[in-house]
């Protein structure tokens, strides 16, 4: 079945996303993701929770197709991820956990290189690095090699190269891992004026992440999605997004 509508086609939509892993010997296999569907317009900011070991990792690896789904379809702004991986892949950002940086590169050359590996026109890629560079806070540091840079920096330094060639989408997983306080609040900032026009999931098992600059809320647990819901109606639910998270990822089944 396609899964793209006739009309406000969302700029991801998945449906029943599986991934399975293979049992030990005499065991049967089980499911990193199990039958995830989700979709997102612009101006969604989702944030994936989940205890370590949920399947948010491998969520985001499904969607940005660096693996294939043993089930199920993955359209990036109205393109299927596996029919046509090239378009679909064009209008998507992918931020690991760990960014990939060449430590003897300066920034602006890691960023140059982003934007040629994206195809980025030849004529527009020093505009497309000086934006990057600007959206990311990365001014003071554009000349640096980024095996010089702090904690912080690289993580922006990731991210600027995730959203070089201006995606309509962006797949976060744990951009705030390792930061300190003070930059854990400037790349929640900057998620937040990011996503006001594309759609964005950001994978964290930090509750307090998700509330400061999400406006969607997802909760996983042994692969399955448990809870998809703004933040708004969660908050009005009677009952407080920790318990929330607790009651779901609990190893009771959920009503």
């Amino acid at each position: 079945m396609d899964i793209r509508g006739p009309s406000a086609t969302p700029l991801l939509a998945a449906r029943a996303l599986t991934r399975l892993l293979p049992g030990r010997r005499g065991e049967t296999a089980r499911a990193a993701v199990d039958n995830l569907s989700l979709t997102l317009q612009p101006g969604d900011v989702l944030g994936l929770l989940g205890l370590n070991g949920a399947g948010k990792s491998t969520t985001l690896r499904l969607l940005s197709g660096c693996l294939s789904p043993h089930a199920g379809q993955v359209h990036i702004d109205g393109h299927d991820l596996q029919d046509e991986p090239l378009a679909a892949r064009a209008a998507l950002g992918y931020l690991a956990d760990t960014p990939a940086l060449y430590d003897d590169l300066r920034v602006t050359d890691q960023l140059t290189l982003a934007a040629r590996l994206r195809r980025v026109p030849n004529t527009g890629i020093v505009e497309a690095v000086a934006v990057a560079i600007e959206a990311c806070g990365l001014s003071e540091v554009a000349r640096r090699r980024c095996g010089a840079l702090s904690k912080g920096f690289r993580q922006r330094v990731g991210l600027a190269q995730a959203i070089v060639h201006e995606p309509r989408v962006l797949l976060l997983d744990e951009p705030s891992s390792g930061l300190d306080p003070q930059q854990m609040e400037e790349m929640r900032a900057l998620v937040r004026r990011l996503g006001e026009r594309r759609a964005v999931i950001l994978s964290s098992h930090l509750l307090g992440e998700v509330q400061a600059c999400c406006t969607r809320i997802a909760v996983m647990h042994r692969g399955a999605l448990r809870l998809d819901r703004s933040l708004e109606a969660a908050d009005d639910g009677g009952e407080s997004l920790a318990a929330l998270f607790g009651r779901l990822v609990s190893d009771e089944v959920p009503s």
